[in-house]
């Protein structure tokens, strides 16, 4: 399953910076607008230590976490709908992802530039999110020109989409994003191929600075409103400090945590920010284990066993036979396959069984 999430946001709040700590892979981290032209692509796991321990458990020769492929977008600007600052390109890089991390500054530093000369979170994600939805009205309004030669001959499924047109741009109109709206997953199966930004899942990555003024430790007027949208708009975010996180890339467990502390910083952002893009796609994981290979295989949350099977291969819809089925800590501790089937640990489950996030499932077909 190919799962993408762009890094978007003004120039200079730390998109590339966090896209290097993200992927251990450097790019161009300039203190200047559009230092990033071309868009950088990683490939990062997701952290679940279930899996690695389950590895222990096989001695197994091969671990494959699941992953989540990352997106570095260039700033964009206010005007980027119109194609200012090399909008027009961004935005289709934005169009080819399945979620968008919103990266917001919310740290003071008088050394690095910000576009609009303040720090005021509200008001980028305001432009950010402004240039989304105008976006996405010319993309509506030109489908909408387009579709009403079909709805005019009767046809019915082009009658339906001018339906949800309609809704979409009255939202995009008062501008408010389209995944604001209630959608059926069909009425998102008719526009699927418009490929909307804002319908897009949205995550918010606060950036702060260890040394810094940061907002979220003033606690000032800005903070408080910023929390306000995110509970009006139930939205997910997470806080990193990029700029830590890029200096520490190279280290991990307690030498990273140590440092970590030196330096002023605490909890493991990096971590929670690629658990939460995870979530925040509707996936969950379960787990294949033996001597040859460990593997994390992405699933979307609530898939029948079938259907979980055909991340495997996708053979498995139609040859299912049945799955079998133990918690992975469950597996741990019974110390074998055969010790969990003595138990009655291990269950057989068929064609309707939904699958559940850490289960070890083993398929037969």
């Amino acid at each position: 399953m190919n799962l993408s999430i762009g890094i978007v946001g003004l120039p200079n709040v730390g998109k590339s910076t966090l896209f290097n700590a993200l992927t251990k892979k450097g790019v161009l981290a300039a203190n200047y607008p559009f230092a990033t032209i071309d868009p950088s692509v990683g490939v990062v796991p997701v952290p679940d230590e279930r899996l690695w321990k389950l590895s222990e458990f096989s001695k197994t020769k091969k671990t494959v976490p699941a992953i989540v492929e990352f997106v570095d977008i260039a700033g964009l600007v206010k005007g980027a709908s119109e194609g200012e600052g090399l909008g027009n390109q961004f935005l289709s890089h934005i169009r080819e992802v399945n979620a968008i991390a919103e990266v917001v500054r919310i740290f003071e530093d008088g050394n690095i530039i910000h576009v609009d000369g303040k720090i005021d979170p509200i008001s980028d994600i305001t432009v950010i999110n402004l240039e989304l939805i105008l976006a996405d009205l010319q993309t509506v309004t030109k489908r909408l020109g387009s579709v009403e030669k079909d709805v005019k001959r009767g046809d019915k499924v082009a009658v339906k989409e001018k339906e949800i047109l309609e809704k979409i741009h009255g939202a995009l109109l008062a501008e408010r994003l389209a995944s604001e709206i209630e959608l059926s997953d069909e009425e998102k199966d008719i526009i699927k191929s418009l490929a909307l930004l804002t319908l897009k899942p949205i995550m918010y990555v606060l950036n702060k600075k260890s040394g810094a003024t940061n907002l979220d430790e003033l606690k000032d007027a800005r903070w408080e409103k910023l929390l306000d949208f995110f509970k009006e708009k139930n939205a997910t975010y997470t806080i990193v400090d990029a700029g830590i996180e890029d200096e520490l890339k190279d280290i991990s467990g307690e030498e990273k945590l140590s440092f970590k502390n030196d330096l002023g910083a605490t909890g493991d952002g990096i971590d929670e920010l690629i658990k939460k893009a995870y979530d925040l796609l509707g996936l969950e994981t379960f787990l294949t284990t033996g001597v040859e290979e460990t593997r994390a295989w992405t699933i979307k949350k609530g898939s029948t066993a079938p259907i979980a099977g055909t991340a495997i291969h996708n053979d498995f819809k139609d040859k299912f036979i049945r799955a079998e089925v133990i918690p992975w800590d469950k597996l741990i501790e019974a110390g074998s396959h055969a010790a969990a089937r003595e138990k009655g640990w291990i269950r057989t489950e068929g064609k309707e069984y939904i699958v559940k996030d850490g289960e070890v499932v083993e398929f037969r077909v």
